[in-house]
């Protein structure tokens, strides 16, 4: 009997590494503290009312704004890791296994798991707020969507200390993720914690897209809409036509590995390159989604600190939904090496250089919004200024590797790398952290502090460049791709070792952004106006922070960047528009139905990991559950009366 459990527990829990012992004390010790902390303050009743069944968008965008956060932690520990790894040749930090898994890991956190929860916390706190709108369209289906994220990349994170990582690339090609090269269960871990994460995606898609169509504020027409909203709805466009494709293709990978079926298996009269194909054709959509909502950000940022209206709106919406239309036309240009044809290859070749267009079009629009303008240089706007080279250098690099004769030399080497840092931490981070910092104070009700966060800027972006420029130099110079060691003799020492020191340059930079946010909370300078950075759109009219229903009476639009347009004639001795009289204001009531409901899936897909039919049951039974009691459910909503209304909005210093 004690053979069998030494047996069984050698399989279920990761030994033998240092690193991972350290991760295990960390996880318990970080566990004891929250459940202490809990405990000493009282805290459970509120927690679970306040937030683990809380349908509110605000708090549900927070709550994906700090799991992202956690995720780029993890995140950049792992690219640390590697860095140092590769620092010096032949180190022995990193054993080749180890590193495979870190090098995995890393991926899937940093584009799922972290741009991902950013992005969507983002549409969360912002989106209802700029058209006008007391809430979403579903608030329990965003709810939902939340915690099917958080649940499916929980479960993905425990394979780093329990069965073992999955190792076989963040993409997971076959063969190499096929049980014959990859048995353990780390792979299983992969495809479920995406699989359930990836359905709360696609229901985040559904919900924003019926937000913006069906919920904007009367009068706001889509041609007088935000951008940044319009940026939203191209975005989950793309996102509820490519994540059922990734749906798919994991399931097909899973009966292979769970059935034996051979989908994918060459031997067994399968093909890997569909499986290629089908990953592809969500992979590189995918980069749209998490970047063209950073787009809309800096059109946000920067007509608000530049004075002016945007340039060109007409052009960055074509430009916005050609984007989201046409990266469904480039995804083979990730392996004009694997023989497809000199056909294949120029058809995609042109049409990833087309896409380049409406990108270029709308740096143009940003620069000639700059121009002329009463521009200040707070925070945000810095991030939106240092965006503007490094995309430019990482499109003109993208645009090389287009070309598919050159890609033949470009694509297995770090030349690749860098390009692709440059377009999703320059482009995406960049554009993220400028719409933290641009609507923190909405959020929060006080402003993030500035010296700090300059200080954060400048490291961020000296260790950006100093990383992954000489990447370019070591992809010229033959260094490839997914090499964990290197002889002495290849000429690439400086190079790495540079590089290594502008990772944990940048590594800096985030721990000054957490000085930040600490510092920030303790001398706190608060929000009283609700209009910090003298704004454009509507989010700027109610207080900071806004308040659960968040307009007392809906708002009229007559023309773009209305709230705007409404101070200028105030400050031309216009009177201000008269307002509606007060109603009650009908809500939604929380509900614990979604986290039981996404702990379910979480049961059921640990389960599968591990076939053990005695929890996927009752996983499933679970889930199928609690869909029949919500279906019952009709005490869903609730009205704040008026008194109710007046009472919070003269704490908050608004007269109505």
């Amino acid at each position: 009997m004690w053979d069998r459990i030494k047996e069984f527990a050698s399989e279920f829990f990761v030994t033998g590494d240092p690193l991972i012992y350290g991760a295990d004390v960390a996880i318990v010790l970080t566990m004891v503290a929250i459940v202490s902390a809990l405990t000493y303050f009282k805290k459970w009743t509120w927690l679970w009312k306040e937030w683990l069944t809380t349908v509110d968008h605000k708090r549900i965008g927070i709550m994906y704004v700090i799991a992202s956060l956690l995720m780029l932690f993890r995140g950049g520990i792992d690219a640390l890791l590697m860095r140092t790894q590769l620092a010096v040749p032949e180190m022995e930090f990193l054993n080749a296994e180890h590193y495979n898994a870190i090098f995995t890991t890393h991926g899937v956190i940093m584009i799922l798991f972290m741009a991902m929860p950013l992005m969507f916390g983002l549409f969360n706190l912002v989106v209802p707020l700029q058209i006008g709108a007391r809430d979403v369209a579903y608030p329990f289906l965003n709810s939902l969507s939340f915690w099917l994220f958080f649940f499916g990349a929980m479960l993905f994170n425990v394979s780093f200390v329990i069965g073992g990582s999955p190792d076989a690339g963040w993409l997971a090609y076959p063969p190499l993720s096929g049980t014959q090269f990859s048995p353990g269960v780390g792979q299983d871990f992969y495809i479920w914690g995406i699989q359930i994460s990836g359905i709360g995606s696609l229901m985040t898609g559904i919900n924003f897209i019926v937000t913006i169509l069906k919920m904007r504020a009367p009068g706001m027409k889509l041609m007088k809409m935000p951008m940044f909203s319009w940026s939203v709805l191209s975005s989950c466009l793309t996102i509820i036509l490519a994540f059922p494709i990734l749906t798919v293709t994991l399931f097909l990978l899973f009966i292979d590995r769970y059935l034996g079926a051979h989908f994918f298996t060459l031997d067994g009269g399968g093909n890997p390159m569909m499986y290629i194909n089908l990953i592809w054709m969500w992979g590189h959509p995918e980069v749209y989604i998490v970047v063209l909502p950073a787009f809309g950000i800096f059109s946000e940022v920067v007509a608000t600190f530049s004075k002016k209206r945007l340039f060109g709106y007409k052009s960055m919406v074509f430009a916005l939904m050609s984007i989201s239309i046409a990266s469904f036309f480039t995804w083979a240009h990730h392996f004009f090496t694997m023989g497809s044809g000199a056909n294949v290859n120029a058809f995609f070749a042109v049409t990833t250089m087309i896409i380049a267009i409406p990108t270029g079009v709308k740096v143009f629009n940003w620069l000639f919004t700059m121009y002329r303008g009463r521009l200040s240089f707070p925070t945000p706007m810095m991030w939106m200024l240092g965006f503007i080279p490094c995309f430019v250098v990482g499109g003109m690099t993208g645009v090389l590797l287009s070309v598919a004769p050159a890609d033949f030399q470009f694509h297995n080497s770090y030349f690749l790398i860098a390009h692709f840092h440059q377009v999703l931490i320059g482009g995406v981070a960049f554009g993220y952290f400028a719409g933290l910092y641009y609507w923190w104070p909405k959020v929060f009700g006080f402003k993030l502090n500035e010296k700090i966060g300059k200080w954060a800027f400048w490291l961020w972006n000296i260790g950006f460049y100093v990383c992954f420029m000489p990447q370019y130099v070591l992809g010229l110079m033959g260094m490839t791709r997914r090499v964990s060691s290197y002889g002495w003799d290849r000429g690439w020492y400086e190079l790495n070792l540079t590089s290594t020191i502008g990772g944990f340059l940048m590594g800096i930079g985030f721990l000054f952004q957490v000085w930040q946010i600490l510092h920030s909370i303790k001398f706190m300078e608060k929000d009283t106006t609700g209009d910090p950075w003298d704004g454009r759109t509507l989010e700027w009219t109610i207080p900071s922070p806004a308040p659960a229903y968040n307009f007392a009476t809906l708002p009229t639009v007559r023309e773009k960047d209305d709230y705007w347009e409404e101070k200028l004639r105030i400050a031309a001795g216009e009177a201000p528009r008269p307002k509606p009289p007060l109603e009650p204001i009908h809500m939604p009531r929380n509900s614990g139905i979604p986290i039981i409901m996404s702990f379910c899936f979480f049961v059921a897909g640990f389960g599968f990991v591990w076939d053990w039919l005695w929890m996927i049951i009752p996983g499933l039974v679970g889930v199928a559950a609690c869909m029949l009691v919500h279906s019952f459910n009709y005490n869903t909503d609730y009205y704040i009366p008026v008194e109710e209304i007046k009472r919070t909005e003269a704490a908050a210093g608004r007269a109505v």
